[in-house]
């Protein structure tokens, strides 16, 4: 705990130093911060593997890559997006001039999650720095491997008084979360979430929360069943389905079902052969209490295809079973993992009945060809962000802001609006001393009809 108050004390005092405003200093920031990245590639590589299987290509793909992105975003567009805004004064306000000034928060907390602990530490990492914010680190404990890579990143490029990484287990995340901060940004599943805005209270600190919650995937009939599937395997089975937005179910047309589920298996030996647990490329759950949880969700009386896993490599065969009622136990909660729950539909109403009876997702993913179809289906369901005729790619994109709704989170982040979540907009007009006039001031006899003229 006194760790934890020291570190932070003397974060707020380097913020208020006003070593991070300098736009020049952010940006050499990010630029040391890629070089380093850049120089531990393989530590990366290793502890990723170690962690969670990951081949190094998937590593680059999905957790540095996106990174390197997001960076040279920010270099690219800081000293425009921190740039004073002018914008209209109203007739009212005559003789004024109003700006938007862009303010650092100040000190950040950061709390990312194990299924992409190195991308999900770095990429707010980029948008709290491109900003002009000091910040704390807490990475995963359950990926112990990266977060001390990570650790061994930070800590060569940053004093602890700019950038510092701080490890533990759920009692230093108390510690923290205990302290007053000027913004949390956390990534992570729902209940903890919870948590974290409970302990924001105490402060009325504002927050992001990235978290998760069961993304739809729907696909209509069409001559592509066989590109869909293809699509859908490679995003369900990213990272073994450990990823905020992986397609959770599937709601596939009546007509297609059984076209779909023999493109599905097709694709499955393609990507990862005919035993998927012995696959380099296939990735493996983060711990034995997740492996149980997932296991804990099949039905086995509903497997259409796979079931096997081997607990010793805690890897789960990818998995397709059929939903026979929404009251089971694999629809009660996100699946995060490598299982398929197949239902099927024939009418547009039996969609939105179903997603309508879950919380609003962080994911929605259409495949169809029908585009009333997709109008009527963005139109009238609630969700975070999404693909049409894609899995998982929108959030790889820093044209697009990425986040939930309702349960699924709150707040949004990459590219510029990562520099937004992170930043403040001060509000200020400046008034002219030319000419003061007298229609505000007391008293306000026979006043209000000028008034009313200006404002009608």
């Amino acid at each position: 705990m006194e760790k934890v108050k020291g570190i932070l004390e003397e974060q707020k005092q380097y913020f208020y130093s006003g070593n991070t405003l300098d736009i020049s200093n952010r940006k050499s920031a990010l630029i040391k911060l890629k070089n380093e990245i850049k120089k531990n590639e393989s530590n990366i590589f290793a502890a990723l593997k170690d962690d969670l299987n990951k081949s190094e290509f998937e590593s680059f793909a999905t957790e540095i890559a996106m990174v390197y992105e997001e960076i040279k975003d920010a270099i690219k567009n800081i000293d425009k997006w921190s740039r004073r805004k002018k914008v209209k004064t109203p007739i009212s306000q005559i003789k004024a001039s109003s700006y938007i000034y862009k303010e650092p928060y100040g000190t950040i907390l950061i709390i990312a999650p194990w299924n992409y602990p190195f991308q999900l530490v770095m990429s707010p990492l980029v948008g709290a720095i491109a900003a002009g914010n000091t910040v704390v680190i807490k990475p995963s404990e359950l990926a112990p491997a990266t977060a001390n890579v990570i650790e061994k990143i930070i800590g060569n490029i940053f004093n602890k008084e700019y950038v510092v990484v701080v490890q533990g287990d759920v009692e230093v995340n108390k510690a923290l979360l205990d302290e007053r901060f000027d913004y949390i940004f956390f990534t992570g599943s729902i209940a903890v979430g919870k948590i974290v805005m409970e302990a924001a209270t105490k402060y009325l600190t504002p927050v992001t929360l990235e978290l998760g919650g069961k993304s739809p995937c729907i696909v209509d009939k069409s001559d592509k069943i066989d590109l869909f599937a293809k699509r859908i395997v490679w995003g369900k089975l990213l990272n073994s389905g450990q990823t905020c937005v992986a397609p959770d179910y599937f709601l596939i047309h009546r007509d297609i079902k059984e076209e779909f589920l023999k493109a599905v298996e097709k694709y499955i030996k393609e990507f990862y052969g005919d035993n998927p647990i012995d696959s380099e490329d296939y990735v493996k759950i983060i711990n034995k209490r997740h492996f149980q949880r997932i296991l804990s969700l099949i039905d086995k009386d509903n497997i259409l295809l796979g079931g096997k896993y081997n607990e010793s490599k805690l890897k789960i065969e990818p998995t397709v079973v059929e939903v026979k009622s929404l009251d089971e136990k694999i629809m009660d909660e996100e699946i995060f993992g490598p299982i398929m729950p197949i239902i099927t539909y024939s009418k547009y109403e039996e969609i939105i009945n179903i997603v309508r009876s879950f919380e609003k997702p962080l994911a929605l993913y259409l495949f169809t060809e029908d585009k009333k179809l997709e109008d009527r289906i963005i139109k009238d369901i609630n969700f975070g962000g999404g693909c049409i005729n894609d899995t998982i790619v929108h959030l790889a994109t820093t044209e697009l802001p990425f986040g939930g709704v309702g349960m699924s989170g709150m707040g949004s982040y990459h590219g510029k609006k990562s520099f937004d979540t992170f930043t403040h907009e001060k509000s200020i007009l400046k008034r002219s001393n030319f000419i003061d006039i007298p229609l505000r001031y007391p008293p306000y006899l026979g006043k209000i009809s000028l008034l009313r003229k200006i404002f009608k």
